[in-house]
């Protein structure tokens, strides 16, 4: 297996499959005209699977997408401290939910599997001075925070599965992983 993706995160959750895979990042765009939340992160996830998947055609490509959804408006990674400093703002002390995309691609098979899951989640009022100290933090992250950083205390309450929250849903994988073998067969 790979997995089309450089997150550590990633990398940690995927481990807890016990297969053996290798990483290659799809380093392709994540920018799209698609604002149905669930159908953007399968489609991003399924890009980022294809793009590695054409280099590596005989293995089974993971590719994975997260964005944060507040009010409707999607949000995905913060472009630099001001985007940071406006994201944290506006999920401070508010739900919002987290939708992850999953994508298992087989070039060689022209085979995919894909499917988003989502979490709700409550960030707890913080101070703005204390929210300030987060601010640049996790650029890295959709939304802005990142809830396994200890440091970060950002996240009060999860309503689904924490692991969505940090990017890759397993019980998903799971699901998609077992479909795949199942249809090599």
């Amino acid at each position: 297996m790979v997995l089309a993706s450089a997150s550590p995160q990633r990398r940690k959750l995927l481990k807890e499959l016990r297969v053996p895979f290798r990483i290659v990042p799809s380093e392709v765009s994540e920018g799209s005209r698609e604002r149905d939340p669930r159908r953007l992160v399968i489609l991003l996830a399924l890009r980022k699977a294809r793009a590695v998947a054409r280099r590596h055609p005989q293995a089974l490509v993971l590719g994975a997408d997260t964005v944060v959804v507040h009010a409707g408006r999607v949000l995905g990674k913060p472009a630099g401290r001001p985007a940071s400093a406006e994201m944290l703002k506006t999920l401070n002390g508010r739900w919002h939910r987290v939708y992850t995309g999953v994508a298992l691609v087989h070039h060689a098979r022209r085979r995919s599997w894909s499917e988003a899951a989502v979490s709700r989640v409550k960030a707890r009022r913080l101070a703005d001075a204390q929210l300030f100290r987060f601010v640049g933090r996790h650029l890295d992250k959709a939304g802005g925070y990142a809830i396994q950083d200890a440091r970060d205390p950002f996240i009060e309450r999860i309503e689904g599965a924490r692991d969505n929250v940090i990017g890759l849903p397993m019980e998903t994988v799971r699901r998609l992983f077992k479909r795949a073998c199942a249809d090599a067969r």
